[in-house]
């Protein structure tokens, strides 16, 4: 297990550090101003200086990224199951669903401050609706093509659409309720940020804007390098939870 990880992260971490060796250098050697482009140890330096100030902002960015993540995960797998169940109306919604993705989000967000105000629920509502989408999408594929086999062995036996659905349908759509997750951790992240531009006291967000604004590159990279480092955390753990949660998935990445 451990071997096979090494194999795996080995490379990317090769590659990550042979990038900050080489910002380095460049930074030195051409002797870069540090509001144009910092060195990767000034940066580092920033974060631990002004650790408590970051960790402030980092815990309010996931606050209301994992808030929003899980409601458009629900949204996005119970509309799903709906329009899976219901033809009609999924005929009739799922071509709005697609068109509403074509509305640029942060033309979206100043109408739901206006709405909801300047609070958390904007900020959450914002993120999940950047969520529901992929986990909608890949929940519908997995439960629009079970194995085929399968589906007519239980519907030779008398199965009832209720034990297909659940004995089925559901349990083959996991794989791909997982790709969506994957997707949706990315977009939390982002959504968090974006939410806080437009208005936040604390985040992530709210940090670069001011850093940016002030010509502290430093903390904007420390933002950046943060905002990454918690978007693999969360993807990681979705990982983590797939390999444990679906053992008996043959098409798991790695068998």
């Amino acid at each position: 297990m451990t071997n096979k990880l090494l194999r795996r992260s080995g490379p990317p971490l090769l590659a990550v550090v042979l990038l900050l060796v080489i910002w380095e250098l460049y930074v030195k050697v051409y002797q870069v101003q540090a509001w144009l482009l910092p060195a990767p140890t000034a940066i580092i330096r920033e974060a631990l200086s002004n650790w408590p100030r970051v960790q402030m902002h980092t815990l309010a960015t996931l606050e209301i990224a994992l808030l929003g993540f899980f409601l458009g995960t629900a949204v996005g797998l119970v509309l799903a199951i709906v329009l899976h169940s219901l033809a009609p109306l999924r005929q009739a919604l799922y071509p709005l669903l697609i068109l509403s993705q074509n509305i640029p989000i942060i033309a979206l967000a100043p109408l739901l401050v206006v709405w909801f105000g300047f609070g958390v629920l904007p900020k959450v509502l914002i993120i999940a609706l950047m969520c529901f989408f992929p986990i909608l999408i890949a929940a519908l594929q997995g439960l629009d093509y079970p194995d085929g086999a399968m589906l007519d062995y239980m519907r030779m036996i008398g199965a009832k659409p209720a034990q297909i659905f659940l004995k089925l349908e559901l349990p083959n759509s996991l794989p791909h309720v997982f790709s969506g997750l994957k997707v949706a951790a990315t977009y939390s992240m982002m959504g968090a940020v974006i939410s806080e531009w437009l208005g936040a006291q604390q985040g992530l967000g709210v940090y670069m804007r001011l850093a940016a604004s002030s010509f502290r590159t430093d903390r904007v990279f420390v933002s950046i390098f943060v905002i990454v480092a918690l978007s693999l955390l969360f993807f990681a753990s979705i990982v983590y939870l797939e390999r444990n949660l679906i053992r008996w998935n043959s098409r798991r990445e790695g068998n």
